[in-house]
């Protein structure tokens, strides 16, 4: 076991150190004891990770890192506190479960699902987005669900985008989360991909219920997509470094 930890640990100077201290102490301890330190020092985040980015990559092993430490940084800054989160990786082709739904409070994955995109943002992968009425596109960013009601798309939860110019036309355009019969594995076997929406991020008919329960009303949704422009300039993912930067300055 040492020997294991030895090899995943050198790379790591700090950590690697601090293990190496603290296995001469271990010793003469337990096997109990010296078994429940390796456990703590193995989960702990490396060097440069976030916590809360760690604790996503090991609930979701599947979803993007890169998708996860951005959802992370963003939910930090707008809202260190909340309890769900769900995060949509629309770099994933919609044949992909894409769609992640935490509990960022009990440490728990909920859902991992098939989800849909605007039929203006492309095929089976999406490529482009708006935040612009009826350009059936979909819309990357934060956003934070509203109240859950009854529409035409049968159960569904509206979104308030919250990043100007990026998504925060989402209420006016009607952008929610909703069933449809189009999200599912016997779709992609016919088509090859799932069906597409007018922007909305639809979900399986059957999880629908669930789903929308577990994020309405003051929760959090974040769509990622490796746009250059959004991620230069989201002040949700530029959280802190403005201020470092004019610290930097007047020294």
């Amino acid at each position: 076991m040492l020997s294991r930890l030895y090899t995943r640990f050198r790379s790591d100077t700090p950590r690697f150190l601090t293990l190496m201290t603290a296995t001469s102490l271990l010793l003469g301890a337990s096997p109990l004891q010296a078994a429940s330190f390796y456990t703590q020092v193995s989960s702990q985040p490396p060097i440069g990770v976030s916590p809360l980015h760690h604790q996503l990559q090991q609930l979701a092993p599947g979803a993007s890192g890169e998708a996860l430490r951005l959802a992370a940084q963003a939910i930090a800054c707008a809202d260190p506190y909340a309890e769900r989160l769900a995060v949509i990786d629309y770099s994933l082709p919609s044949t992909e479960p894409r769609l992640w739904v935490f509990d960022l409070h009990q440490h728990a994955l909920l859902f991992e699902e098939l989800v849909s995109h605007g039929r203006g943002s492309g095929d089976a992968v999406a490529e482009v987005f708006s935040n612009v009425p009826e350009s059936f596109q979909s819309s990357i960013g934060l956003f934070r669900t509203m109240n859950s009601y009854y529409g035409r798309n049968g159960y569904s939860l509206r979104l308030e985008g919250l990043e100007p110019e990026v998504n925060d036309l989402a209420f006016q355009r009607a952008i929610v989360i909703h069933g449809a019969e189009y999200v599912s594995e016997e779709f992609i076997a016919q088509t090859g991909r799932l069906g597409r929406s007018h922007g909305c991020p639809a979900v399986r008919e059957d999880i629908t219920y669930p789903l929308i329960d577990s994020l309405k009303e003051e929760q959090y949704v974040f769509a990622y997509y490796p746009d250059e422009e959004w991620l230069a300039t989201s002040s949700f993912l530029r959280c802190g470094q403005d201020d470092h930067l004019q610290l930097a300055q007047m020294r």
